[in-house]
């Protein structure tokens, strides 16, 4: 970007005043639990980040300090110090005032990712103090703030230095975040993702408490992210990178392919995630699928009368970073959140810039060119395969009455209202006996499970139909399987996986959330997958049968007993009755219900692959260093 030196006290403009921020945290950050609270962190990053990808700095440094403060700091131009026009002094405007940010000036920001000035003060408000070091105009200013957001100290100068840069520390209110403390791990990864994005600068992270230290410099920037994504995986070629800038809109995008058949795009608008895509990822999408379409015509790989290669299958095994950086006149985003860009003139860009740098690359490399048509190619005639199976199926017209077997051991629901209906998936024919004798048999739908299901990892769509455990699970939602399927056609709102309380339990869930995630991803993007958490313990007293979660709850629930007591430790599902599994695991009025998201794709393909990968030396690793878990969401 130019750089553009008019950013200064007349750069910031007010639009209003800061209000009711603490009374209501969640319509600034989302929540306040470790994840509104780790938000605070984003925001104060996100100025800083701003000010690289305009051209100043290159250097971002995170504190974790031992009182539960944190410490952010640069190298940028350092927030100006004048005073506004208001009367006040700008770094009080910036810290106080909601909405007041150099963000809604073009000659303060050409692009920006943070949120229009919001960032700072809401981060003020919700602290129980903020100090505010900044380094310009060869002075060291500072200004102090306390009981979320009133001025402590005005802004005044401290000392002289040649530097520039922000320095901000803030302690969150332990009022607002109870009993919440910043993630080492969480920000050390939040960071390495901005890392790959901004080439040749460094992120240090530093933990005072645990001493420990992380420091993230890429000089390949993008090229070196989908490297990571891939690092356990088999890729066909060196990864394709390129970059150009159409209509103000910078893009660039690095992808490589591997011998997996999961896709993975993640894209980024001024370097901010947008988790649910939008007109760039489209603009990929289509410039790729006709860039391949174009080449295997042109060689006479697809014939006169073939028909073309699917987008799903020129993707298949397809790892991509698209980051688009849009100035601030042309930035639009859909809905309340930055999840998803709106703006048309980006899908032609990037659609224009893939399409004329992918049929170069095609051309000058044919032995890749053909290998991933070949591959496509191979895609595309399983899916069909695979079409053609499932339509047999719901036909009745299968070999040895496939339709007969599939539904078998599934105990339907009777409601038409899909959305309220819930398939539980329940380890060993004991308990699903038990399910099945007591449930809600118009809402709730029974599938036992036998055994262990298969790893889906490395799986194919072709490996999923031979399999009749997961084919059974597939007939049951009757939604289709990988890129076919259509989590609108499902026909429940809810499926709840639903094992014993111990290690192969726990391998169950693994290996069912493994094969939602790879072969029918949209169920847990939509917040329609849950795990059951069947209670550890009950506990028989004079006034009765009560039951407990865990371990912890059991210890403090013995402190307020009196008189004798007798504690069952529950070993499986099938050691309840029926009326007691449904009572305590099903009934919603009591059960607790764990949902699987997917708040970050990249660690979740990371994760995925390290658990259930061939490398054995990585998840023994990542084993070790993960062994608390906790309920940190209760749903009903």
């Amino acid at each position: 970007m130019t750089k553009n030196n008019t950013y200064d006290e007349h750069s910031i403009k007010i639009l209003e005043g800061l209000e009711a921020v603490r009374k209501r945290p969640g319509m600034y950050i989302g929540s306040t639990d470790k994840r509104g609270m780790h938000h605070l962190v984003w925001e104060i990053v996100d100025n800083s980040i701003d000010e690289i990808i305009n051209g100043f700095g290159n250097y971002i440094k995170i504190l974790l300090h031992k009182d539960g403060s944190i410490t952010i700091a640069d190298n940028g131009r350092g927030v100006p110090i004048g005073m506004h026009e208001s009367g006040k002094s700008t770094p009080e405007v910036i810290y106080t005032v909601l909405h007041a940010g150099g963000k809604f000036e073009n000659a303060g920001y050409k692009v920006s990712g943070g949120l229009h000035g919001v960032g700072g003060s809401v981060v003020n408000a919700l602290s129980d103090w903020m100090d505010v070091t900044i380094y310009r105009e060869g002075k060291i200013s500072q200004i102090k703030f306390h009981n979320g957001g009133e001025v402590l100290s005005p802004l005044k100068t401290v000392g002289e230095s040649k530097k520039t840069g922000t320095i901000v520390t803030f302690l969150p209110s332990k009022d607002i975040f109870k009993n919440c403390n910043f993630s080492f791990t969480t920000i050390s990864e939040r960071m390495q993702e901005s890392a790959f994005l901004l080439s040749n600068v460094t992120i240090e992270v530093i933990d005072e408490e645990d001493n420990l230290a992380v420091k993230y410099h890429y000089e390949d920037g993008v090229v070196s992210f989908v490297q990571y994504i891939n690092e356990n995986k088999n890729p066909l070629h060196n990864v394709i990178h390129f970059a150009s800038k159409k209509n103000e809109i910078e893009v660039e995008i690095a992808m490589q392919y591997t011998d997996s058949y999961n896709e993975q795009i993640l894209s980024f608008v001024n370097n901010v995630k947008t988790g649910d895509g939008g007109s760039h990822e489209v603009g990929f999408k289509t410039g790729l699928t006709k860039a391949f379409n174009d080449y295997a015509k042109a060689n006479n790989v697809l014939k006169g009368k073939d028909t073309n290669l699917g987008g799903d299958d020129v993707r298949e095994g397809l790892t991509t970073i698209i980051s688009v950086k849009i100035p601030e006149h042309l930035l639009q985003f859909e809905g309340q959140t930055k999840g998803k860009l709106g703006t048309p003139e980006a899908r032609n860009a990037v659609e224009s810039v893939t399409y004329e740098n992918l049929k170069f690359f095609l051309e000058e490399n044919k032995e890749i060119a053909l290998n991933i048509v070949e591959k496509a190619q191979k895609s595309k005639m399983a899916r069909e395969a695979a079409r053609k199976a499932r339509e047999q199926v719901r036909q009745g017209k299968g070999k040895n009455n496939k339709e007969r077997v599939l539904s078998e051991k599934l105990a339907k629901a009777t409601g038409k209202n899909y959305a309220l209906n819930e398939l539980f998936l329940v380890e060993g024919d004991s308990a699903g006996g038990s399910a099945k004798s007591y449930r809600n048999r118009e809402t709730q739908a029974i599938l036992p499970l036998r055994g262990k299901v298969l790893n889906c990892e490395k799986a194919s769509t072709h490996d999923i139909e031979a399999n009749a455990e997961l084919k059974q699970i597939e007939y049951a939602i009757g939604a289709g399987l990988g890129a076919d399927f259509d989590f609108a056609e499902s026909n429940y709102g809810k499926v709840i996986i639903m094992t014993d309380a111990d290690v192969d339990g726990s391998h169950i869930q693994i290996l069912l959330i493994t094969f939602f995630y790879r072969f029918m991803r949209p169920l847990i993007e939509q917040g329609m997958l849950y795990i059951a958490t069947p209670p550890l313990y009950s506990i028989e007293t004079s006034k009765g049968k009560e039951y407990i979660a865990d371990d912890d709850e059991l210890n403090e629930r013995k402190k307020t007993l009196k008189g004798q007591f007798k504690v069952q430790r529950f070993k499986g599902l099938g050691e309840m009755d029926a009326e007691e599994l449904y009572t305590t695991t099903m009934d919603p009025a009591n059960r607790r219900l764990l949902r699987v998201n997917l708040s970050d794709a990249a660690l979740a393909e990371k994760r995925i692959h390290t658990l259930m990968g061939d490398e054995v030396t990585p998840r023994k690793e990542w084993i070790n260093e993960n062994v608390d878990f906790t309920l940190e969401d209760d749903f009903r």
